[in-house]
């Protein structure tokens, strides 16, 4: 009882072909296609290799000023010899 015969599959079949019409049916198949045309061209589009981005270059800042004009010193500058 769970399942459709071949029988009920015809019916169901000879109905929907009366109801829509064979053109109208083609057309939605038509529409379909393009549809997955469309759908697979968009995702070979999408598999572009991704370039890594340049490392984003850092700016030091200018050494600190103490009130009376001198420079202080950065631990950057700490850690350099000479």
């Amino acid at each position: 009882m769970g399942s459709f015969s071949l029988m009920h599959w015809v019916i169901v079949l000879i109905i929907i072909v009366l109801l829509f019409g064979g053109g109208r049916i083609s057309s939605i198949m038509g529409d379909v296609a393009k549809g997955i045309k469309s759908f697979k061209k968009g995702m070979a589009e999408d598999e572009e290799p991704v370039q890594p981005k340049r490392p984003i270059a850092q700016i030091e800042a200018p050494p600190a000023r103490t009130i009376d004009g001198t420079a202080t010193t950065t631990p950057s500058e700490e850690r350099k010899p000479g």
